[in-house]
């Protein structure tokens, strides 16, 4: 599973962990993605998608059609 979210783009970032001691390790933050399935009127079906929770809200602010025509013009494959 890609670590990818299909409406924001929101991937991992990478730093420092810094211990107490001062010593820097590399670590990474992953987005938190849910899977979720939106049902799209218009083509009468389920879609699958990789969201982030900020994605979440995006839907809800924005509407599910508006969100996948968006996708779409970006290139991307539902």
């Amino acid at each position: 599973m890609s670590n990818i979210c299909d409406v924001t783009g929101a991937k991992p970032s990478f730093g420092n962990a810094v211990s107490h001691s001062h010593r820097r390790t590399r670590r990474r933050w992953n987005p938190n993605l849910q899977q979720r399935r939106f049902w799209l009127p218009s083509e009468r079906r389920y879609v699958r998608l990789t969201v982030s929770t900020r994605g979440l809200r995006t839907i809800d602010r924005d509407g599910i059609e508006t969100v996948v025509a968006r996708i779409r013009a970006r290139g991307g494959k539902l």
